[in-house]
């Protein structure tokens, strides 16, 4: 009986190591990437362009995005005094703004934006807990329409789409006398009826 023939043994092919790194360099270390500005690029919208002003990062997210959803170019600020730093170069649509803001509040944004004669004519729309404290001072600084946080997603769009079509504001930052009649600024929850009634009986 023939002794049997030698085996063949298969080996993987030899993958030479990657050359090391000179001495005293960095390895596998990421750079840390600055922090991104609050408000996005300006960039041709479909829809119109939303300015949107919270100090809650979480909110202005879920405002960006329901709104983006719709056709909305949106740009954000985190509070009062970085909205009047970019309206001029965003110039957007419509405003939204939160009422408690560190520097500048919502109320006191509302009230400047109104007092400049090129920002006077943009819609503004205080997105907040809409208290009766909040809407009398809103109405008295020109706030055309609140929504009552938590809101439905549903509710914003329709309440920015409505202020989009609005007639624009005369010089003195007063709507239109066509819409006097129209009950006031929309308000998702009927709170602002409420308010301009208790306004009037002060």
């Amino acid at each position: 009986m023939e002794p049997p023939g030698p085996y063949t043994i298969n080996r993987p092919p030899v993958v030479p190591l990657p050359a090391l790194p000179p001495h005293g360099s960095e390895v596998g270390k990421t750079r840390t990437q600055p922090c991104p500005r609050t408000y996005s690029r300006v960039v041709s919208g479909v829809s119109g362009r939303v300015l949107v002003v919270d100090d809650n990062r979480v909110i202005r997210q879920l405002i960006r995005v329901n709104l983006e959803l719709e056709g909305f170019e949106v740009v954000t600020a985190a509070d009062g005094a970085e909205c009047l730093d970019v309206v001029h170069q965003v110039r957007p649509d419509v405003i939204t703004l939160d009422v408690v803001m560190p520097r500048l509040d919502g109320l006191r944004t509302a009230a400047l934006l109104r007092d400049d004669p090129r920002t006077r004519h943009i819609p503004l729309a205080i997105i907040s807990a809409c208290t009766q404290y909040e809407v009398d001072c809103g109405v008295a600084a020109g706030v055309d329409a609140f929504l009552a946080k938590p809101f439905e997603p549903a509710e914003l769009v329709r309440v920015v789409r409505q202020l989009m079509h609005r007639e624009p504001r005369g010089p003195r930052g007063r709507r239109d006398s066509r819409e006097s009649g129209e009950g006031g600024p929309p308000s998702a929850d009927g709170r602002h009826e409420a308010g301009r009634a208790e306004s009037a009986r002060g």
